[in-house]
């Protein structure tokens, strides 16, 4: 009887096949799981990224929104700066514009304080509406303005010919002082006193007067001065009562002065003067004679002594003499 060999693996391939397309199958399960754990893990980053990308596509409308505002509301301000510039220029004073800037400065601070904080929709509308009256307002403003240049440009063009015509009087009256001006001067000058044929004379301590000359007298011998002259003839001078003055000038150059002989002072080429002595006269235009006798009081210098003759505050005559 024949015997017949049997394989033990013979048995168990099948098994072993069937395991490895089991593990094949589980390795293939879990990478479809993965990638499908993957695809909407992409598709929920994706949307994720898609919403950011949403909201600061939003924020940065918002912000663009924000900024456009804040320029509109600072050019409104410049505007109606210019308007309170140009007003103050024409000389209008309008309270209405200040007012208006100050309430524009405060919108632009609450337009500014949004960029920490939300721009809503309804700010949005409501700063837009106020800004169209705003610019409504400037418009009307502007029109006020440019008929008060055209009114003050042609009050301007008459104020021009009114100025025209004030200076051509002024320049006329101008004319007609200066000629009287000259007019007088002229008549001024050719009324002047003046003093013709003057005498200068001694009177020693005995009271003789004594009369040299050569104008030359011994000082220890005096006791008074006589000067005496004419008023000459002037058709124009008014006949009216008159000063006279006289100016005794020793020979250091200092006129005698003593206010208990009647010295004092006055007025020349606009400095305060001192004068020796005055005589008050009424001119008549007869060549009239007038005199001066001085006593000085005192030991009179040695020297050349000079006599300057005043009426009206000029000098009406001069002359000289000299003590030995």
């Amino acid at each position: 009887m024949e015997t017949k060999s049997k394989n033990p693996m013979a048995g168990t391939l099948p098994e072993g096949n069937n395991s490895n397309n089991n593990r094949k199958l589980l390795v293939v399960g879990l990478i479809i799981v993965l990638l499908t754990i993957n695809g909407i893990l992409f598709y929920m980053q994706h949307q994720k990224t898609q919403q950011v990308e949403e909201k600061e596509e939003v924020i940065r409308v918002k912000n663009s929104e924000l900024e456009n505002q804040i320029k509109v509301y600072e050019a409104l301000k410049a505007d109606f700066e210019r308007q309170s510039q140009e007003l103050q220029a024409l000389g209008v004073a309008n309270d209405s514009l200040e007012t208006r800037i100050a309430s524009i400065n405060a919108d632009l601070l609450k337009l500014q304080s949004f960029r920490n904080s939300s721009f809503s929709l309804k700010d949005q509308r409501l700063f837009k509406a106020r800004a169209a009256n705003l610019e409504n307002q400037l418009k009307q403003k502007d029109a006020e303005i440019a008929k008060l240049k055209a009114d003050n440009e042609i009050l301007n063009g008459e104020n021009t010919q009114l100025k025209t015509a004030s200076t051509q009087l002024s320049d006329t009256l101008k004319v007609l002082k200066s000629t009287n001006t000259s007019l007088t001067e002229k008549v001024a000058l050719a009324s002047r006193l003046e003093a013709e044929n003057i005498q200068i004379n001694i009177i020693n301590k005995r009271g003789k007067e004594k009369e040299d000359d050569e104008a030359e007298f011994r000082a220890k011998k005096v006791e008074k001065i006589k000067v005496s002259f004419n008023l000459a003839k002037n058709e124009v001078a008014q006949k009216e009562a008159k000063e006279v003055l006289m100016r005794l000038i020793e020979p250091d150059g200092a006129a005698v002065y003593n206010l208990a002989t009647g010295s004092g002072t006055f007025m020349l080429d606009g400095q305060e003067t001192y004068f020796t002595a005055k005589r008050d006269i009424v001119f008549d235009n007869t060549q009239q004679n007038v005199s001066f006798v001085y006593a000085k009081g005192a030991a009179y210098k040695r020297g050349a002594h000079t006599v300057e003759l005043y009426a009206d505050g000029v000098l009406i005559g001069k002359s000289n003499f000299t003590l030995k």
